[in-house]
C-alpha cells in the first residue's frame, strides 16, 4: 500500500471515527485499525469478535469482508490472519496476551501477526516437533524474528529433517504417486466399462491389480 492510499485509508477511519461514540466497539476498532502496528493484537480480538458475532451486519454490512474492507480499509485475508492469529494466541499462548507482557514488550519487539500466522500454522500442520516449536516460539516472542526470516528457516528445518529421515521421505513419495495410479486406474476402468471397450477378463485384471496396489497400504 503506497503513501497515498494509506493516508486517504487512514483519513476515512478518521472521518468514521468522529461520527462514533468513542466509547463504543466500532469506535475501539477503528482506533486499533489507525495503532495497526502496535495494537495489531487489540484489533485482532476485537475482529474476532466483531466476526463471531455477526456485529458487523448491526453496522449496516452485508458480510464480514465488505465490513473490513471498507470500514477499516484491510483485505480480507489481512482481516482473517488478523483474527486467527489472536485465538490462537488465546487458545494455545495465552500468556502472550497478559497486559504485563504488553507492558514489558517494546513496540519494535511485539510479534507481527504475520508471524504468529506462522506459529500457528506450524502447530496445526504438526510440521514441528516440540523441541522445534519451542525455538520457534523463542525466535518470534523474543527475538522478534520477521515472517521472511521465519519461513526461510523453517524451509531449512524441514529440509534438514528429510535429509536425516530419507526412508520416511521415500515413503511418502510412494504413498503419493500410488494414490494417484490408484485413482486413475480405477477412474478408467470404470470408463472403460461403460463404454465397454474391452473383455470381460481384461477388465478383471485390472480389477485385480487395483486391489493388489491397494493392499500396498496396509502391507
Amino acid at each position: 500500500m503506497d503513501d497515498e492510499v494509506k493516508t486517504k485509508s487512514l483519513r476515512n477511519i478518521e472521518e468514521k471515527m468522529g461520527s462514533l461514540d468513542s466509547g463504543s466497539l466500532r469506535y475501539h476498532i477503528l482506533e486499533s485499525a489507525k495503532n495497526f502496528k502496535c495494537s495489531w493484537i487489540e484489533l485482532g480480538r476485537s475482529l474476532y469478535s466483531v466476526w463471531k458475532d455477526k456485529m458487523y451486519k448491526e453496522w449496516g454490512y452485508a458480510n464480514f469482508d465488505v465490513y473490513a474492507s471498507r470500514e477499516i480499509g484491510i483485505r480480507k485475508q489481512t482481516a482473517m490472519k488478523l483474527l486467527k492469529s489472536y485465538y490462537f494466541l488465546e487458545k494455545e499462548e495465552p500468556q502472550y496476551l497478559k497486559s504485563d507482557y504488553a507492558e514489558a514488550s517494546q513496540a519494535a519487539t511485539i510479534p507481527s501477526y504475520e508471524s504468529v500466522d506462522i506459529l500457528r500454522q506450524a502447530k496445526n500442520k504438526k510440521v514441528l516437533d516440540e523441541r522445534e516449536y519451542s525455538n520457534l516460539k523463542k525466535e518470534i516472542f523474543e527475538k522478534g524474528r520477521d515472517a521472511q526470516e521465519l519461513k526461510k528457516n523453517l524451509g531449512v528445518i524441514i529440509r534438514q529433517r528429510q535429509e536425516l529421515e530419507p526412508e520416511e521421505a521415500q515413503e511418502k513419495r510412494k504413498q503419493a504417486v500410488l494414490r494417484r495410479l490408484l485413482g486413475q486406474l480405477r477412474a478408467l476402468k470404470q470408463e472403460v466399462e461403460i463404454l465397454k471397450m474391452l473383455p470381460a477378463p481384461l477388465i478383471k485384471e485390472i480389477d485385480v491389480l487395483i486391489k493388489k496396489i491397494d493392499a500396498e497400504f496396509t502391507a
